[in-house]
């Protein structure tokens, strides 16, 4: 029989109700000291919200059940009671103020006094040092905007040892990573077990969850569906899988059941594109094409050039300047002034950062699904409202968005059902021409192959998609042929049949063009 002792955190019979929507349902959770505890499920499961419950997010009294930690329950009324017990949460969305300084960042909110002012050179002399322990050699002093986000995430990680955390819960901490950062903040993790510290790593990459977890607990429709200890059993994705979307899943890249790929639709021909702001080239002399009914994949590492590419042909989005080249549409030339023209002439961009720029989170799914193409919904000056319900309710139903009703805002949605509006809301439109940038990104495997499976198809239905994504196996297991993208440049063109892993890699770190050997 297990002792108290060995468990740092219990979580009992935890429910959390939210208008329309029981989030969790009696769930039990239990973390033992100094383990790697991975918590997975799909969105929606209750993974973030059993984390916001046991951070004081949601405060003691909005739910019903008991937080053991430490061998005693815990009554947190916010984040700075869960804080001051040695419980850290890191977010996705990174709680760092970016014109502020690294040192002032890792010490913001609990800063070192002396009397009544801040002792800045105490600041400074511990900030290297807790920089120290995430193994992160930059000056304190410099500006956290100008550490790509790898980094930003190790400040993060810094701002919560300074805290003297014992429990530290990260909720998809490599979702907006590249590999080698990914590989350095899973290493981070190890070593922080090695120093004591316990973590609770929210994740939907199965891949890192196995190579790093002692236990993996899943979460279902608010439930815990298991707990398994990684030492003990043989855990595989295909288990994990299982557990999460309660079927099996053979293959996670449906395949299509016809292709019907048809001839040119879409051209970029010669596309030169510079940055006024930082005066420097980013896309040199770029050449695609899509076929009408293909998936075109791009692939390439971080500051490759991808998104650039997408919004500078999307009526030029963040105001970058286009030294030549055209975009041409069923061989007519077109140049797109704004996103409205680009709309207008069939082409549509579902942007990486849903949160951001994808969305309005205040507002509900019939707004954000309607918003593309009121053109439609306009009965004379005013929106007709039954036909905008109509709409709404019938892309609800087709990407099978999870939410009580169209009325539910959208900021409320988990990161899936998120996507799905964002993505309904660009159907709507119409497109020819689909761009979809990062379309699984943080999102679980169960709405991942809904994703995939309704790309297919859109493009059975004669619709193309260009595919932007940094989850290379994704790439491969989706796209009619792929393009390998490397600053700026278009390294290489590659078919579904010839493309490999080490074959786009090869191509993603060059420079220049790649021909490879027959």
């Amino acid at each position: 029989m297990e002792v108290m002792e060995d468990y740092i955190l219990e979580m009992r019979n935890i429910t959390k109700t939210f208008p329309g929507v029981k989030a969790l349902s009696d769930v039990n959770f239990k973390v033992k000291r100094g383990e790697i505890h991975c918590l997975v499920g799909e969105n929606g499961a209750g993974k973030s919200t059993l984390m916001k419950v046991l951070s004081g997010v949601h405060s003691y009294g909005t739910y019903t059940g008991d937080i053991v930690y430490n061998g005693r329950v815990q009554k947190f009324r916010g984040i700075a009671d869960s804080e001051y017990k040695g419980i850290a949460i890191i977010y996705q969305e990174l709680a760092l103020v970016p014109e502020l300084s690294i040192y002032e960042n890792v010490f913001f909110g609990h800063e070192i006094m002396n009397g009544g002012t801040i002792n800045w050179n105490e600041t400074i002399v511990r900030a290297k040092e807790e920089l120290k322990k995430v193994r992160l050699d930059v000056d304190p002093s410099l500006k956290v905007k100008s550490l790509g986000v790898g980094k930003q995430q190790l400040v993060e990680i810094a701002k919560a040892l300074s805290k003297n955390v014992k429990l530290l819960i990260l909720d998809e901490p490599t979702a907006s990573l590249n590999e080698d950062d990914s590989a350095n903040l899973l290493d981070l993790i190890k070593e922080l077990k090695s120093q004591g510290v316990t973590c609770i790593m929210i994740s939907h990459k199965l891949k890192e969850i196995l190579a790093i977890a002692d236990t993996i607990t899943v979460l279902r429709d608010g439930s815990t569906i298991c707990s398994m200890n990684t030492a003990e059993e043989e855990v595989t994705e295909a288990k994990i899988i299982k557990h999460m979307v309660g079927r099996e899943i053979d293959n996670i890249y449906p395949k299509r059941e016809k292709k019907n790929i048809g001839d040119v639709c879409f051209e970029i021909k010669d596309w030169s594109v510079v940055d006024p702001v930082k005066g420097r080239e980013i896309l040199k002399n770029v050449n695609i094409n899509v076929h009408k009914g293909e998936i075109v994949g791009i692939q390439g590492l971080m500051g490759a050039g991808r998104t650039e590419l997408a919004m500078s042909v999307f009526g030029n989005t963040p105001g970058y300047k286009i030294t030549s080249g055209e975009v041409k549409m069923d061989g007519e030339t077109v140049r797109f002034k704004s996103p409205k023209a680009a709309i207008k002439a069939g082409l549509a961009y579902v942007t990486e950062d849903r949160k951001g720029n994808g969305l309005v989170l205040i507002q509900d799914i019939k707004f954000n699904t309607s918003i593309t193409n009121l053109e439609e919904l306009t009965n004379g000056l005013a929106i007709n409202e039954n036909e905008e319900i109509k709409v709404a309710n019938y892309y609800k139903e087709k990407m099978n968005t999870k939410a009580p009703s169209i009325l539910q805002k959208v900021g409320n949605l988990s990161g899936g059902n998120q996507q799905k509006v964002q993505i309904a809301k660009w159907l709507f439109a119409k497109p020819k021409v689909l761009i979809l940038d990062e379309p699984t990104r943080g999102i679980d495997v169960g709405a991942k192959y809904e994703i995939y499976s309704l790309m297919n198809k859109l493009v059975e239905e004669g619709m193309s998609i260009i595919m932007i994504s940094s989850e290379l196996p994704e790439v491969l297991g989706m796209s009619d042929r792929l393009y390998v993208m490397s600053e700026g440049v278009i390294t290489g063109e590659l078919s579904a049949e010839e493309a490999s892993e080490e074959k786009v890699m090869q191509m993603a770190i060059s420079s220049n063009p790649v021909t490879l050997e027959k």
